[in-house]
């Protein structure tokens, strides 16, 4: 089964967006949304995109079993390819629509539903998502949103984003001539790098509330199963959330009382009680479950789901157990590498930066370079807990030669990123060398060149632009659950970004160039 070629892409006919005047700000971004539209069309940003799209799911399709793929034969009458070309079509049509609403998502800002009802509503975003048609408006709904954030891989994304950044490179004799439209090609004579942390959307970390959460979600599947026909004889499930929440509220009141220490470890012991009584149904109803599975009205699939969900929790309570015991009634310290911060997230650390009003965050180490005009040309969110920042310097300016073809001309960062052996790697392949010192007396020397200031001085920009990322493209936090769609979500605020960016930067250099004529 091989995949034909993809079908030429025909634009629904729509109706022209209607004229607003008076309004600023809605006529600059609806020119940034047309600029987008010309990047993505013209520079083929977007046929990338479908490629990419269709070999993904192709591949996907594929993935048959000897016995599937003789009961699909292809008949030879050429009727399978033209319904090859039928799903490639639907497919297309969906990531040209995918692609773009996920823009605009992050442009806008959201959650899923949110943008669902605007899109409903604005003829603008209408327009630019491909939706507006003559007949019927059909917007995608929230969960189609979803659907839409997860319709690729990361990687594909990554490459999408790439591939936008190198012909931003390309040079040309106009802006008729260079790819994405710009009068003068981007650079990478300058890059900077800085670290951020990505925070989890989780509740604080606290470890009696954490066993609070082990029996809400246990007591949960518990009453899922007896829904569907399973029942093993156990007091009311309600009753131990109603006994856990009282023994939480009377752990928040401990600090008002003389005896504070004392009362801690007496509640604490009472709320250990529950769990284990809740551990020893939930096991008892995982192995019914798994034994009479045949009785329920349950699919394979959604057993298999709810006995994972199950597993999960039943391997991380005693490890929560002893945690909370080692803290509040051995009054002794869990090294950070040992700790559950969170029932659903696994995968973030504590990450110890002493910033103003964050001096600890929970969360995922996230770095990234940017170039002297804004493009962020390497990102990165790290899975497991993150290196120091020296070394993840080279790793990052490694990628970036692999990915365009060559290393920055000048980097610049914090001291966070000093070390001997970085200063031996840029003095190696002669890139020259921005980041501050960790040494006071070499930063003293090296205050003297004019070079090295205006590195740090651009340097320092850097900042804001993870608070552009962070709070415009990512709202603050990210809503997705698990690391794989925090690793997505990171991906399409990125995509976003640098569009946006590459858009702000053709209007600003075309409005340059016509003052000039003007003159």
């Amino acid at each position: 089964m091989t995949l034909p070629d993809i079908p030429a892409y025909q634009p629904h006919l729509s109706p022209n967006i209607p004229q607003v005047i008076n309004n600023k700000d809605f006529q600059e971004f609806r020119s940034m949304l047309e600029q987008i539209d010309k990047v993505l069309v013209e520079g083929k940003i977007e046929e990338e995109f479908v490629g990419l799209s269709l070999e993904h799911k192709y591949h996907e399709l594929t993935q048959l079993t000897k016995e599937q793929e003789s009961e699909t034969a292809e008949p030879k009458d050429g009727s399978s390819v033209k319904r090859k070309r039928r799903w490639m079509n639907r497919l297309q049509k969906m990531a040209r629509k995918a692609l773009r609403c996920n823009i605009a998502r992050k442009l806008v800002g959201g959650s899923f539903r949110e943008f669902s009802d605007r899109l409903a509503d604005s003829a603008l975003l209408q327009w630019f998502c491909l939706i507006d048609h003559l007949a019927v408006i059909k917007p995608p709904t929230k969960s189609t949103v979803d659907r839409f954030d997860k319709i690729v891989p990361d990687s594909i994304i990554q490459q999408v984003t790439d591939k936008a950044t190198i012909k931003a490179m390309q040079p040309g004799i106009s802006s008729k001539d260079q790819p994405l439209g710009l009068v003068q090609p981007i650079t990478l004579d300058q890059a900077f790098i800085d670290t951020s942390c990505i925070k989890a959307n989780i509740h604080f970390p606290v470890d009696w509330v954490l066993l609070r959460d082990v029996v809400i979600r246990l007591v949960g599947m518990i009453v899922v199963i007896r829904k569907h026909g399973l029942v093993h004889r156990m007091p009311s499930p309600k009753s131990f959330l109603q006994e856990i929440n009282k023994l939480c509220l009377e752990m928040t009141n401990t600090r008002r009382k003389e005896n504070a220490k004392k009362e801690r470890k007496r509640i604490l012991r009472l709320m250990k009680d529950v769990v284990k009584t809740v551990n020893g149904h939930a096991e008892r109803y995982r192995d019914l479950l798994t034994a009479n599975w045949s009785q329920t009205d349950l699919s394979e699939k959604e057993k298999d789901h709810l006995l994972r969900r199950l597993n999960k929790v039943l391997e991380l309570l005693p490890q929560a157990v002893v945690q909370a015991h080692e803290r509040i009634i051995g009054e002794r310290q869990v090294n950070n590498k040992d700790k559950i911060l969170s029932l659903h997230e696994t995968e973030i650390h504590v990450i110890v930066r002493g910033k103003s009003g964050a001096e600890v965050e929970y969360g995922n180490t996230w770095v990234l370079v940017e170039q002297q005009d804004g493009i962020i040309i390497y990102s990165k969110l790290i899975e497991d807990q993150a290196k120091a920042d020296c070394h993840l310097l080279q790793p990052a300016l490694e990628q970036i030669a692999k990915t365009f073809g060559t290393y920055p001309g000048e980097i610049g960062g914090d001291r966070g990123f000093d070390s001997d052996e970085v200063r031996i790697f840029l003095s190696g392949e002669k890139i020259y060398n921005g980041i501050c010192p960790r040494d006071p007396k070499m930063l003293k020397e090296r205050v003297k060149e004019e070079r090295f200031c205006q590195s740090q001085k651009r340097r320092s920009q850097t900042e804001g632009r993870i608070g552009i990322v962070k709070n415009r493209f990512l709202d603050g936090k990210l809503r997705s659950k698990g690391f794989l769609h925090r690793q997505l979500g990171v991906a399409w605020a990125i995509l976003a970004h640098n569009l946006w960016v590459l858009s702000r930067l053709s209007i600003a250099q075309q409005k340059e160039l016509d003052l000039a004529a003007a003159v």
